[in-house]
């Protein structure tokens, strides 16, 4: 009997969030394992180059990092049941629904959590207990540097100063009428059936907006079919489902593109410039929002470069079918807009078996 992998994060971590919901859907046996600090940030960072969460560990041995190259490693390996779609453009508009929600949607999360006291006591508490229980420090110190590590880095510390709360806000809450309209509709974001959309989609939802308590409660009062869509996720194995594979993208999926357009590819550009010009700091209007001392990442220029690299390896029939749907809601152009890309030497040489310092940036957690 081959032991079960090994996932090491926390129980209320988005992308441990997202490895489990992917492990349960795609049938693999795994374990959580908490990680606690300081001690296995040595270890980690001698195994895979790095210290970050999640990280996991196969059975014969092996280390491994980044979800995004994680899941595509486990699709390659164990192709049954699939959850990235035969068809290259529905394919595709699963790859840039995951990126959208791995890296953009990440800041209303931080921010629901971190922002409100009630969110960031819960939280605090929860993760000093999970990974600074055996440090001889008062729990009250412990807490406290949790709520200031997370607030100096992810939300204040990320550029959502006063003026941004409200925009940051109103993206959760278009997201929620977005979402709410398609799984009225059906179970899934592109079906009948998960695909790596909804995986990306759960790091958000079921570790963050469904689990803490402000976001929580808006879910409740205005999305529930959202809500229900976060535990039949869970509650849903790939290999038990009988509904067929999508073969079109839902025309449904027109405002989640536009946001992508509108809001993520205008980020990401924005951070491009950033590292480009060598400023670990950078301020952004994006979406009629002003985000101020943003922090670069040089992890999110690998992304885009992946998102372009994820295009132009589609057949040339499916490449026209993705342009025509990207230039209708808006994405096309900011997908191209910079032309030179600061990404380093073999940034992303290794993953997900061996990252690198140069995928990250500014005491940035990927």
């Amino acid at each position: 009997m081959t032991a079960p992998i090994a996932l090491h994060g926390s129980n209320i971590s988005y992308f441990t969030g997202k490895l489990e919901n992917y492990f349960r859907v795609k049938g693999l046996d795994y374990t959580l394992h908490a990680m606690k600090f300081p001690g296995d940030g040595k270890r980690i960072e001698r195994e895979l180059g790095v210290y970050q969460m999640p990280v996991l560990q196969l059975a014969d041995g092996r280390w491994m990092t980044d979800s995004t190259k994680i899941i595509q490693w486990f699709e390659t390996e164990q192709p049954t049941p699939a959850l990235i779609p035969a068809n290259p453009a529905v394919a595709f508009i699963c790859y840039l629904l995951e990126d959208y929600a791995d890296e953009w949607l990440w800041r209303p999360a931080m921010h629901y959590r971190w922002y409100y006291d009630e969110g960031a006591h819960f939280a605090g508490r929860h993760l000093a207990d999970e990974h600074l229980g055996s440090l001889p420090v008062p729990g009250a110190l412990k807490r406290a540097f949790m709520r200031h590590r997370q607030r100096s880095g992810y939300t204040r510390g990320d550029g959502i100063t006063a003026d941004a709360v409200a925009g940051v806000e109103a993206i959760f809450l278009r997201l929620l009428e977005q979402l709410e309209t398609i799984f009225r509709s059906r179970p899934f974001l592109l079906g009948e059936r998960p695909t790596l959309a909804d995986i990306g989609f759960s790091g958000p939802f079921f570790r963050h907006f469904a689990l803490d308590p402000v976001p929580l409660e808006v879910i409740r009062q205005r999305a529930p079919a959202v809500l229900e869509w976060v535990a039949r996720l869970w509650n849903t194995r790939a290999s038990d489902c009988t509904g067929s594979e999508p073969d079109s993208v839902p025309t449904d999926l027109g405002p989640l593109l536009e946001a992508i357009g509108n809001e993520y590819l205008p980020y990401l550009n924005a951070n491009v410039a950033a590292v480009a010009a060598g400023k670990k700091r950078f301020d952004a209007d994006i979406g009629g929002v002003g985000y101020r001392g943003a922090r670069y990442s040089r992890y999110r220029v690998w992304c885009l470069a992946e998102l372009r690299r994820q295009f132009e390896v589609l057949p040339e029939a499916a490449r026209a079918d993705v342009q025509a749907l990207l230039q209708q809601h808006g994405c096309w152009e900011p997908l191209w807009q910079e032309k030179l890309l600061p990404l380093l030497p073999g940034q992303d040489e290794g993953l997900p078996f061996r990252a690198s310092t140069k995928m990250v940036g500014a005491n940035e957690t990927v």
